[in-house]
């Protein structure tokens, strides 16, 4: 991403009223977004972006599977089950990232996040790591 990809977002969502809708909506753009660079594109496009986060789990940051990681402004969004989701140690993968990925709307992202973590198990995250490799490698719902 561009340096002040803040202002890059704002700029463009002020301007295009249809990348607006679909920010508010999934907290992501599909289609072309102004904040990333070629190189960031195609890092997504493979989904290699996640990789330096495996560096994340070695420290003991993140796990391998759970909850996304979210922003402070997304944190607004969340509602009622803010409290669950970030008491839990944010996830390379997750319920949300087999399921549909970037296909699926905010407000069901934090559900499914939601009920990942009310029902845990290791078969669960055994089961969500090996569907992270074939959606990973079929490229669904990267952008």
């Amino acid at each position: 991403m561009y340096l002040n990809n803040e202002e890059i977002l704002r700029q463009y969502l002020a301007s295009n009223p249809a990348a607006k809708e679909e920010w508010e909506k999934y907290a992501k753009l599909k289609g072309r977004d102004p904040r990333v660079t070629r190189v960031g594109r195609l890092l997504r496009k493979f989904s290699l972006d996640e990789l330096p986060r495996i560096f994340n789990v070695l420290k003991g940051e993140m796990s391998l599977a759970g909850p996304r990681p979210y922003l402070p402004r997304e944190r607004l969004r969340m509602e009622t089950t803010r409290k669950t989701i970030l008491l839990a140690r944010p996830g390379i993968t997750g319920l949300w990232q087999v399921s549909g990925r970037n296909d699926i709307d905010y407000p069901e992202r934090v559900r499914l996040e939601s009920w990942y973590l009310r029902n845990w198990s290791l078969w669960l995250d055994i089961t969500l790591l090996i569907r992270t490799v074939g959606v990973v490698l079929a490229r669904r719902g990267a952008y």
